[in-house]
């Protein structure tokens, strides 16, 4: 089979490999669709940790492909998504029911062979059934979607609550739409590419907004006064430090993008104090996979307007090479 197995910074190689055989309790799945993930972006620069050479790629949907002694729920030719994330259920993190801050997690596509190939191996656990009517472009966008239901789990919205989004990448735009779906009277989404904020208007956001020239807290502003929840979904330094100053009293701040390692901003503790602010992080999708396997079985959610450039197998290492594009979200495709 293909696959793209990274090697080292820099280093993504497509090359031939053996077609993977299930053992006990295992699924093999022929890879349709496999979204590129900002960590697949830091793998390949040498901000994640991994242990090459590994098949990376981890947001993946397929069709089961064969199955291991033991797997008699699901049949060759199913249509299903896989939950990357594999925690130990033993350790202290695991037995308190914190399973994402698992101390042996392992990750398809991460710390085992993911879904950047035409054959992906993995536990019958991790393969959940699409329903009818979810394409495999939609299947790969569940694994994303289960890390916002769970980041959504801690923002705490609740009707009538006015939420600001900064970001309107993928991430961002299905966060603005879990908002709505939380009863949030009001959605803003700050991007400075006009293409996105416009998806987010088409989305269901009530203002979107330029941050480069706007101040949405200012008086006269869409969010004067503040927000009562705010989502950070860029990972950066000025953004990070711009969910505080838009949160209202007693507002809720979530940080939910990926900062690069030993990055850092200035808090001012008297302002949290006197604002009495709760900031949160979010990570990966502890028992959400299912939770978004529904919401895009039952159509809550769109995620196909956000895929917005499909890519061979052959094209990923050039993908990865080349400064992120303006595009929303890139799948790729094996075949």
């Amino acid at each position: 089979m293909k696959a793209a197995v990274f090697y080292g910074p820099g280093d993504v190689r497509l090359e031939e490999r053996p077609e993977p055989i299930p053992g006990p309790g295992e699924v093999v799945v022929r890879v349709r669709a496999c979204g590129i993930c900002g960590t697949d972006r830091h793998i390949y620069h040498g901000e994640f940790e991994t242990v090459p050479p590994v098949i990376i790629g981890h947001e993946l949907a397929g069709e089961v492909y064969a199955l291991g002694e033991g797997v008699n729920d699901l049949a060759v030719g199913q249509p299903v998504a896989v939950d990357p994330n594999i925690y130990c259920g033993t350790c202290r993190a695991c037995r308190r029911g914190k399973v994402q801050m698992c101390a042996n997690l392992q990750a398809i596509g991460v710390t085992r062979d993911g879904g950047f190939a035409e054959l992906c191996l993995a536990p019958r656990a991790q393969c959940y059934p699409l329903p009818q009517g979810v394409s495999m472009l939609e299947g790969a966008m569940v694994e994303p979607l289960a890390c916002c239901v769970h980041g959504m789990d801690l923002a705490g919205i609740v009707p009538g609550d006015r939420v600001a989004v900064i970001g309107g990448g993928a991430i961002g735009q299905m966060l603005a739409q879990l908002a709505r779906l939380s009863g949030a009277a009001y959605v803003l989404v700050s991007d400075p590419l006009p293409e996105r904020r416009e998806m987010a208007l088409r989305l269901g956001a009530d203002a979107a907004i330029d941050p480069t020239h706007e101040d949405p807290i200012a008086p006269g502003g869409p969010l004067e006064g503040g927000a009562d929840v705010v989502i950070e979904a860029v990972g950066s330094r000025p953004t990070t430090a711009q969910a505080i100053a838009w949160a209202t009293a007693g507002g809720t701040i979530l940080w939910f993008g990926v900062t690069p390692p030993g990055e850092r901003i200035e808090v001012e503790p008297n302002l949290v104090f006197q604002k009495e602010l709760t900031i949160r992080g979010a990570r990966i999708n502890p028992h959400t996979h299912a939770r978004a396997v529904a919401l895009l079985g039952a159509r809550r959610i769109q995620v196909a307007p956000l895929i917005t450039r499909e890519v061979n197998l052959e094209d990923l290492p050039q993908v990865l090479a080349s400064p992120a594009r303006r595009d929303i979200k890139t799948v790729v495709c094996p075949g």
